[in-house]
């Protein structure tokens, strides 16, 4: 996950150079639109995963593959279903509402169609990727993840020499790299998982039952794609497509860092969905509590540099800066650590099945973002209020989480509260303090002055997170491993 942070780091320049700000931007919102269309699907994955998990966790080896089977017709389903909506509202919205040069309407309509084709091979993808976590054959997942994203990087290097329709010719070679890592997964999966060899067939009573499950939790992923996508299609609104170049490269960003750091919590919540599965509670606990604060320590040992030297590193990575991307990169970060205390919490939730009432709450939450960003923007908030609203909501969404939870679960609020958020708040606080002092006492628009302060930004955030962020037994345990 390391690696391919810097290499979708890497990707985006290329791109971002080779399409040009305007492309870029178009490319952005029209992809945009299509995964508006997820909010479909992305509950019924959900859903997947844990069921998957859930019955691998009971060991019932013939019920492992009727889901696996019915997973795959469900996702076929839904593709169906999405480009009979999704092709012709796209077609209407790019020729209609989008702002951008009338002259590029024709290879936003390919864009269109691509990005269809390519989130239909993704869909199928769903059930394989979850066998892959749920059984924790991580090193696969990773190679995988790895090989997609070296493709990616190929497919960019690919349009900076070629002499066509270079948008088109990106869209359409991204299809090329997803049909290649989506057969990937399947040989993986039909060589290690017998559950993977399943008649294409829907078991109705299991049908029902995912549907039951993914129709509450609709509402939480569902209003999470809206406040990511829905604020990209606000922002090509009121501000147009340069406004989208830059919240598509925060995205990238985004995207990078949060793989980094979910390349954690995969391997750690099926853990989490089978000790609930065996009535292991207080080892649930534990593991939520390590996983929340491990989480944010990752985050930070990453996102402060960033944070603090994001002018020098934005120039350094791109060769074309369209306005408004330091501030984006600077905030999105910000929400993302706000919402990898979360992370471990999430899977607790989705482990019980019984999710109604926290994604009315939670998901209700969320759902609010899209309101009020159109609200700001039409009364000529600057661009970057979208994030500003995540991030207020997210600690709105942290505090609905636990008391939820205390219901479902029986978390220890108390506990979390103490050892988990009061901790992260504290290493948070600590960790701030020397980079901020360093700021004005280093030149950061040169190459030493950056080494420097990141050097010191990242020795100082892990010396915060050993002293203040351990307790005394996990401090034993380091000093002492052999």
């Amino acid at each position: 996950m390391l690696v391919l942070m810097g290499v979708g780091l890497v990707t985006s320049r290329v791109v971002l150079r080779s399409l040009g700000t305007d492309d870029f931007g178009i490319y952005s919102a029209v992809a945009g639109f299509v995964a508006l269309f997820t909010v479909l699907t992305a509950s019924l994955s959900t859903a997947i995963s844990r069921f998957l998990t859930f019955e691998l966790g009971k060991g019932d080896g013939e019920r492992l593959r009727k889901i696996f089977g019915t997973a795959v017709c469900i996702q076929l389903l839904l593709f169906v279903l999405i480009v009979i909506l999704a092709d012709p509202a796209g077609l209407w919205w790019i020729s209609h509402k989008m702002v951008l040069d009338p002259a590029r309407i024709p290879a936003a309509r390919w864009v269109l169609q691509l990005s269809l084709l390519s989130l239909g091979i993704q869909l199928v993808s769903v059930p394989y990727n979850a066998a892959i976590i749920a059984h924790e054959r991580m090193g696969a997942f990773a190679w995988i993840s790895l090989f997609e994203g070296c493709g990616k990087l190929a497919v960019a290097y690919a349009i900076a020499v070629s002499d066509g329709d270079r948008l088109v010719l990106y869209a359409a070679l991204l299809v090329v790299v997803s049909f290649v890592t989506r057969l990937l997964y399947g040989i993986f999966c039909h060589r290690h998982f017998p559950e993977s060899h399943y008649r294409l067939s829907l078991d109705r009573p299991l049908f029902r039952e995912m549907f039951a499950f993914a129709g509450w939790n609709f509402i939480g992923s569902g209003s999470g794609i809206l406040r990511d996508q829905g604020g990209n299609q606000l922002l090509n609104l009121f501000y147009g497509t340069a406004a989208n170049a830059a919240w598509g490269l925060a995205a990238q960003v985004n995207g990078a860092v949060q793989k980094f750091v979910t390349s954690f919590t995969t391997a750690l919540n099926p853990q989490i969905t089978k000790s609930y599965a065996a009535g292991e509670r207080d080892y649930m606990f534990r593991l939520i509590f390590r996983g929340s604060r491990i989480s944010v320590w990752l985050l930070l040992l990453v996102v402060l540099p960033v944070v603090f030297n994001a002018p020098f590193l934005v120039d350094l990575w791109l060769t074309e800066v369209p306005a408004g991307t330091v501030l984006f990169i600077r905030l999105v970060l910000v929400y993302l650590t706000v919402e990898a205390i979360s992370y471990t919490m999430v899977t607790a939730m989705l482990a019980t099945g019984k999710i109604r009432d926290y994604q009315l709450l939670v998901g209700g939450l969320q759902l609010l973002n899209l309101p009020v960003d159109y609200i700001l923007l039409r009364q000529g908030a600057p661009a970057h209020c979208i994030y500003v609203v995540a991030i207020v909501i997210a600690v709105c969404c942290l505090c609905a989480r636990l008391y939820m939870l205390r219901r479902m679960i029986g978390l220890p609020v108390g506990r979390f509260l103490t050892d988990v958020l009061g901790r992260e708040i504290v290493v948070a606080a600590a960790a701030v303090a020397v980079p901020w002092l360093l700021m004005g006492a280093l030149p950061l628009d040169c190459w030493w002055g950056f080494l420097v302060h990141a050097g010191v930004t990242v020795l100082w955030t892990a010396a915060c997170i050993f002293v203040f962020g351990l307790d005394a037994d996990e401090r034993r345990s380091i000093l002492h491993r052999r």
